[in-house]
C-alpha cells in the first residue's frame, strides 16, 4: 500500500469533528478556547519506541530487540499515552532511505521523531547480565522539543521472564514522562502474566522474519502455545491478507474477542476479506462494527461499497465519508454514482466534477460523466427516486488500507475529548463515571486500565466506595494480597457494598479461611440479597462444607 508522509497531528482534523459530533460531546469553540490544554494534548503524549541494540554477543537475541518496542508500546498505551506502531516506524526508516535494523544515532532519532512528529524517542540498549540467563537493559527518553536527553534506566531481569523485564521497564518510563502517573508497577508486569514465553518469542520472530512462509510459521505456532494471545492472532490474520489468502484472513481475524483493543483493526481487515471473497452482507456488518466505534472515512467508506454490493442505497455513507475528508475523489465518485441509482443526475454529475477536480486525470470519471451526459447510453432507473443494484455503470470503490495514524489518532482524540467532559462533572460525578469506566475495562480484563481509572476516581473524589473497591480488585488480580485486603476494608469503611467483601471472601478462600470467608459472603447478602456473584460463593462454600453464619 502506498502511503504519504505519516503526521500524526491534524491527520485526523476533519475526521475528528465527525468524532466529536457522534459522540455528543463537541463543545462551542469559545468554550475550547478558553480552556487550558489536557495533559493528553501533544506535548508530551505521541511516544516513538525504536529497536533496542543487541550488546549481548548472541545473534540469536537479536529478536530481542524488537520485543521491547513491542511490549513497551502496549505498555504505554496503556498509561494514556500515544504511541507510534511497528508500521509506523518502519515506514519512517523507509522514507529516510534507512534499513530497517539501523541502530540510530541521537541525530538519526531526531530525524525519525520530526518525520513521525512524535515529542519522545525511547531507544536503548540490552546486554548479558552477570549470570548467564541474566540480561540488563538500558533505555534513554529523548524529548524531541527541547532536544533534552533524560537520564538512563537500568533494569534487570531473567531471560526467561522478558516480558516481565519489559513491562517493570515500560513502568519505570512512563513514570518518567508522567509522575503523576497513578498505576503500580505491579500492574504492568502482572498485565500479560499468563502469556507463554515461546508463544512470545514466535510472535515477535514471525514479525520480523524475512521469509513470508517463516513469519506464518511462526505466528501459527505462536497462537498454537497461546491462543489467548490476541496480537498473535492480529499479526498472522494480517500476514494471510498480505499474501491474500483471504479465506484463512477472515477466519483468523475473527479470533480477537469483539472488546479485544485490536479488534477494530482486525475487523477492516476482515472486512476486506470478506469483500474480496463475495462475502458482501459479513464485510458489511465487519465495517459496521469498526465504524460505529471509530467513524474513519474510509471505514465508512467500505461499510457503504459493501452495501452498495447488496443493492442497497449507501448515499448517506458516502456523505459521512466526505464530511470527514472532503479531499479524497473516490468518496466524491462513490457518492455520485449512488444519486446517479436515485435519478439525481444533477447531483451525480457535481460529484463526477469534484472528482475531476482533485483527480483530472480520473478516465472512469470522465468516462461516467459522458455516460450521465447522455441517458440513451445507460439503462434508466425503473423506480425513480430509489436505490437499484450496484451493477449498471462503474462500481463503487473500496478502500484497501486505513491510516494507522489516523486511526489511533482518532482513539486518542476522542479520549481526550471524554477527558475534558468528565472535568465539567462535579467531584462525586466525575468519580462515578470514571468508576464506570474502570468497571467495563475490568470486565475486559484490561487491568491496567481499570486501575488508571479507578485511581483518577480516587482523586476526584477520595470517598469513594467503588473506587476502593475497584482497586482491590485489580490488586487482587495482580496477586497483591495485602493490598486487595487494605483497599477492600477502605471500601467497606466508607459504604458496604457486594464487590469489596467478594474480594475479601475469594482472598480468605485461597488462604484456606473458611469461616471468615463464609462471614464475608454473608456480609454481601445481607447488603443484596440477590447478588448472584454473592450466591455463587455461597455455594462454593457450602460444597466445601462451610455454611454461613
Amino acid at each position: 500500500m502506498v502511503r504519504g508522509q505519516v503526521r500524526f497531528r491534524g491527520i485526523a482534523a476533519s475526521l475528528l469533528l465527525v468524532v466529536l459530533a457522534w459522540a455528543g460531546f463537541a463543545r462551542s469553540q469559545e468554550a475550547t478556547d478558553s480552556k487550558p490544554a489536557e495533559s493528553g494534548e501533544a506535548h508530551g503524549r505521541l511516544v516513538l519506541v525504536l529497536p533496542f541494540e543487541n550488546r549481548s554477543g548472541d545473534k540469536s537475541n537479536d529478536w530481542m530487540g524488537s520485543a521491547f518496542p513491542d511490549v513497551l508500546n502496549r505498555r504505554l498505551s496503556s498509561a494514556g499515552f500515544l504511541t507510534i506502531g511497528r508500521g509506523d516506524r518502519l515506514y519512517a526508516f523507509d522514507h529516510l532511505g534507512l534499513p530497517t535494523d539501523l541502530q540510530p544515532t541521537r541525530a538519526t532519532a531526531i530525524r525519525i521523531a520530526q518525520t513521525l512528529d512524535a515529542d519522545y524517542v525511547v531507544f536503548g540498549h540490552f546486554a548479558k547480565g552477570t549470570d548467564a540467563n541474566q540480561l540488563t537493559a538500558e533505555v534513554l527518553t529523548l524529548d524531541v522539543s527541547g532536544l533534552h536527553l533524560s537520564e538512563p534506566i537500568e533494569q534487570q531481569g531473567d531471560a526467561d521472564h522478558l516480558v516481565q523485564m519489559i513491562s517493570s521497564l515500560a513502568w519505570k518510563v512512563a513514570r518518567q514522562l508522567n509522575p503523576a502517573l497513578g498505576v503500580d508497577e505491579q500492574t504492568f508486569i502482572a498485565a500479560d502474566k499468563n502469556l507463554h514465553t515461546e508463544a512470545f518469542r514466535d510472535y515477535i520472530q514471525g514479525l520480523v522474519a524475512a521469509d513470508p512462509k517463516e513469519d506464518i510459521g511462526h505466528l501459527r505456532d505462536a497462537v498454537k502455545l497461546d491462543p489467548e494471545f490476541a496480537p498473535a492472532w492480529l499479526a498472522l490474520g494480517r500476514t494471510y491478507f498480505a499474501d491474500e489468502d483471504y479465506d484463512d484472513a477472515a477466519t483468523t481475524l475473527g479470533h480477537l474477542p469483539a472488546d479485544d483493543p485490536n479488534a477494530l483493526e482486525a475487523d477492516f481487515y476482515r472486512g476486506l476479506a470478506y469483500f474480496y471473497t463475495g462475502n458482501y452482507r459479513e464485510a458489511e456488518d465487519a465495517f459496521a462494527f469498526v465504524s460505529t466505534r471509530l467513524p474513519l472515512p474510509e471505514v465508512v467508506n467500505n461499510q457503504g461499497v459493501a452495501a452498495s454490493r447488496r443493492g442497497k442505497d449507501s448515499g448517506a455513507l458516502f456523505e459521512q465519508a466526505i464530511a470527514a475528508d472532503p479531499r479524497d475523489p473516490d468518496y466524491h465518485f462513490n457518492l455520485a454514482i449512488a444519486l446517479a441509482h436515485r435519478n439525481d443526475t444533477a447531483g451525480a454529475l457535481k460529484e463526477l466534477n469534484e472528482v475531476l477536480t482533485l483527480r483530472p486525470g480520473d478516465s472512469e470519471a470522465q468516462s461516467y460523466a459522458s455516460q450521465l451526459k447522455n441517458p440513451t447510453s445507460t439503462g434508466a432507473n425503473p423506480d425513480p427516486g430509489h436505490a437499484v443494484a450496484d451493477t449498471q455503470g462503474p462500481l463503487t470503490r473500496i478502500k484497501r488500507g486505513y491510516s494507522e495514524a489516523g486511526f489511533r489518532q482518532a482513539a486518542f482524540e476522542l479520549e481526550q475529548v471524554q477527558q475534558m467532559r468528565l472535568a465539567s462533572l462535579a467531584p462525586p460525578e466525575r468519580a462515578a463515571q470514571l468508576v464506570r469506566d474502570g468497571d467495563q475495562f475490568f470486565q475486559r480484563g484490561l487491568v491496567l486500565e481499570a486501575e488508571r481509572e479507578y485511581r483518577e476516581a480516587l482523586k476526584a473524589d477520595a470517598q469513594s466506595a467503588p473506587a476502593h473497591a475497584g482497586l482491590a480488585a485489580v490488586q487482587e488480580r495482580d496477586g497483591e494480597a495485602d493490598g486487595a485486603r487494605q483497599e477492600a476494608r477502605a471500601s467497606i469503611q466508607l459504604a458496604p457494598n457486594v464487590p469489596a467483601y467478594l474480594v475479601l471472601a475469594r482472598l480468605d478462600l485461597q488462604a484456606n479461611q473458611l469461616s471468615a470467608a463464609a462471614s464475608d459472603v454473608s456480609q454481601a447478602l445481607r447488603v443484596d440479597p440477590e447478588s448472584a456473584s454473592a450466591k455463587g460463593m455461597k455455594l462454593a462454600l457450602e460444597r466445601r462444607g462451610q455454611t454461613l453464619p
